[in-house]
């Protein structure tokens, strides 16, 4: 065995030779597992344990100076909170949004007391037991209106709802709304006509990159053809105004449509359903200039389904577009499918289903925490409860695969709308309750888990030297030492801390490097 010090010199096993100074091992030739006479490297710190330490243990530093083993708490499993009321009058026509600034979940509905009107209102959501508390529900508009899709306007900190009103021809309009955190109510502004015909299908989405709504809907001034138009809000008097003219983005009778902002490249997606039989469902990708809106070519991405309720959701973490949908053609399953944009087309992988029971209304949102989207729904197959189930997107081949589904709602419940608290992190849903004879609107607090590390990019220190109680004064190895109570490493590779305390060759998130292996139980500590 021979050792490489800094310079020329070699150390054979026979030599007794003493050095002084700093030695830098450059090389080294022979079994790793023979370097037990070698002096530990590095140092080590004496700190109060604060919980139980084991031998070897993975160590964080606390605010207090105390240390502690990096864990994980919480369940890994979906959870749902009570159902509860957000108002007591007969609703329909859910939608939901999330307001960042405010912090506030905003669900617009139609809702019927003594005359049918559009209302909204503010909840704020509790994640320590997943309950939502909702202000005072404020009427936007009266009569007869159907429809409504909200979104949240982040640059100018202002939520705006569309609807069809049946009181003016069923004209696609829209309002804007400004949340008050204090009380949980919501001042709105005028509402305004985009366009001048009967418009179904009206959605909103926010294009962060041009801080402009997109409004799209099928026209029925224009032969139902899918059809776009931009808005750009004004905050002082809570206005919209549209300065430019509508865009056809399909020539063609269209239906179910839904839509969503890809961050990564700028762009506007919306899914839709083509009239044309055999009603087909297509996907469109739009780009804001100004105030206009310019498309590429719609691209089928189901060429089986007739479809229905197509639902996008943008998924940051893979930059893919999801879709979910119902398949009409084949006892109205829940499907799903993964698009990739590039330019102003969108190439779609393999639609997979999620359940082959009757669906309606799924409704989709993307997990930043979690990296997951999570697929609302109410499920024919288990008495029309609300259901969620959990997705992976996988970019690479744009696929999709998901897991077990969750009942929310234990209730009869339809007109299902989803929004997500990135604050709180949780899905909140709101719903028509068709358990009751009123109908009236419920909401329920969802979490795709629970789990929580107190590891962090940062904190991660050292390894236990010895097994520490509560309060001991515990020896920590800090970088640049050797641990020899790790079991089953491969020595040279790269080890990191997870979440839960454990290594892994793979960094976890966050990234916390814990060392290299040197034998199969000695782990190098880095940092």
């Amino acid at each position: 065995m021979a050792i490489q010090i800094s310079g020329s010199t070699v150390i054979h096993d026979s030599q007794d030779v003493q050095v002084s100074g700093v030695v830098t091992a450059t090389s080294f030739h022979g079994d790793a597992s023979q370097l037990t006479n070698l002096p530990a490297a590095g140092s080590s710190l004496e700190a109060t344990a604060s919980g139980t330490l084991a031998d070897g243990s993975k160590v964080i530093v606390n605010t207090d100076g105390t240390v502690s083993v990096a864990a994980q708490t919480g369940s890994a499993s979906p959870s749902a909170g009570s159902t509860s009321a957000m108002n007591s009058a007969r609703t329909d026509w859910t939608s939901a949004t999330y307001d960042s600034t405010n912090n506030r979940v905003v669900i617009a509905y139609r809702s019927y007391t003594s005359f049918w009107h559009v209302a909204a209102v503010a909840g704020t959501v509790n994640a320590s037991n997943n309950s939502i508390t909702f202000g005072t529900p404020v009427v936007v508009a009266s009569n007869q209106l159907s429809y409504t899709s909200t979104a949240y306007d982040s640059t100018n900190d202002r939520v705006v709802i569309t609807y069809m009103d049946g009181a003016n021809s069923n004209y696609g309009t829209a309002v804007v709304g400004d949340v008050d955190p204090s009380n949980n109510s919501i001042t709105f502004g005028t509402p305004v006509v985009y366009n001048s015909a009967r418009s179904d299908y009206p959605t909103a989405t926010f294009d962060s990159a041009n801080g402009k709504v997109v409004f799209s809907y099928r026209d029925h001034g224009n032969s139902g053809y899918g059809t776009a138009r931009v808005g750009e809000i004004n905050p002082s008097n809570n206005s919209i105004s549209f300065p430019s003219s509508e865009v056809v983005f399909e020539s063609a009778s269209t239906s179910y449509i839904g839509a969503t902002f890809d961050s990564a490249n700028g762009k506007i997606v919306i899914g839709f359903a083509n009239n044309s039989s055999p009603h087909r469902g297509k996907g469109v990708v739009g780009e804001v200039s100004g105030t206009s809106i310019t498309f590429g070519t719609p691209v089928i991405f189901d060429s089986t389904a007739r479809t229905e309720y197509a639902t996008p959701i943008y998924d940051s973490s893979t930059n893919r577009i999801v879709i979910a949908y119902r398949d009409g053609n084949n006892t109205d399953r829940g499907v799903a499918v993964v698009g990739e944009v590039s330019g102003t087309s969108i190439n779609f992988g393999t639609p997979v289903v999620f359940d082959t029971d009757r669906i309606f209304t799924p409704t989709a949102v993307y997990d930043s925490v979690n990296q997951k989207v999570v697929i609302g729904y109410t499920d024919s197959g288990n008495s029309y409860y609300g259901t969620a189930i959990v997705a992976t997107v996988y970019p690479s081949n744009n696929n999709i695969t998901f897991g077990s589904p969750t009942v929310f709602a234990p209730l009869d419940n339809s007109y299902l709308a989803a929004a997500y608290d990135s604050t709180n992190k949780r899905v909140v849903y709101g719903y028509m309750n068709s358990s009751t004879s009123d109908y009236y609107g419920g909401a329920v607090v969802y979490a795709v888990n629970t789990l929580s590390t107190n590891l962090t990019a940062e904190n991660y220190i050292g390894i236990s030297n010895g097994a520490y109680s509560d309060g001991q004064t515990a020896t920590i190895q800090l970088i640049g030492s050797v641990d020899d109570a790790q079991s089953s490493l491969t020595p040279g590779q790269k080890y990191y801390v997870q979440n839960d305390g454990t290594l892994s060759t793979t960094a976890g998130s966050p990234s916390v490097l814990a060392g290299k292996a040197i034998s199969s139980t000695k782990l190098a500590i880095k940092g």
